[in-house]
């Protein structure tokens, strides 16, 4: 069966939805552009994705690799890199299924939390491969959801009132 992948018009959804999640998760980590710069990382749909990166569940796989660099000012030649690999078949099911959902705050909000996850393995706040996925995901949920409780973006509050059970109140990470 083949699975349906994001058309055009969602593909600019989805630019625009990276847009906002990656300048308001800036703000939240008061991250200048080159710091920004710092954290390596490309968004893949489901027409890039090669079988193994194709999930049936989550509405986004992070993956990490090695690139080399050819930086003038690098230290090492091979740095961290990451990819958001979106599913979009499961996005797009899930907004088939539910009326109240909406393309660019569901966007939002997994680019948001695939950032965040970036940001707290740049800066070694977690291990990539810790095997102590729960708690991370409750600390990444919480962490999502103050970044965009306040963004005047129409639905994201039902995304965000959804995701409510995943996070631990009053957690510091």
């Amino acid at each position: 069966m083949a699975l349906r992948a994001f058309s055009h018009t969602e593909i600019e959804n989805v630019s625009d939805a990276l847009d906002i999640a990656e300048d308001v998760t800036g703000n939240f980590f008061k991250f200048s552009f080159g710091q920004w710069k710092k954290h390596r990382y490309d968004v893949r749909t489901l027409r890039s994705l090669n079988r193994h990166e194709i999930r049936p569940y989550a509405f986004a796989l992070l993956n990490k690799g090695v690139r080399q660099t050819n930086e003038y000012d690098s230290r090492s030649r091979e740095q961290d890199f990451y990819s958001i690999c979106l599913q979009d078949h499961l996005i797009l099911n899930a907004l088939k299924k539910d009326k109240d959902l909406g393309l660019m705050p569901l966007l939002v909000y997994v680019f948001t939390h695939e950032l965040v996850h970036i940001v707290r393995f740049c800066n070694f706040l977690k291990r990539f491969d810790d095997t102590d996925r729960e708690r991370e995901e409750m600390i990444v949920h919480s962490q999502t959801y103050e970044i965009l409780k306040e963004l005047p973006v129409p639905r994201l509050d039902y995304i965000l009132d959804s995701y409510q059970g995943h996070r631990l109140c009053g957690m510091v990470s």
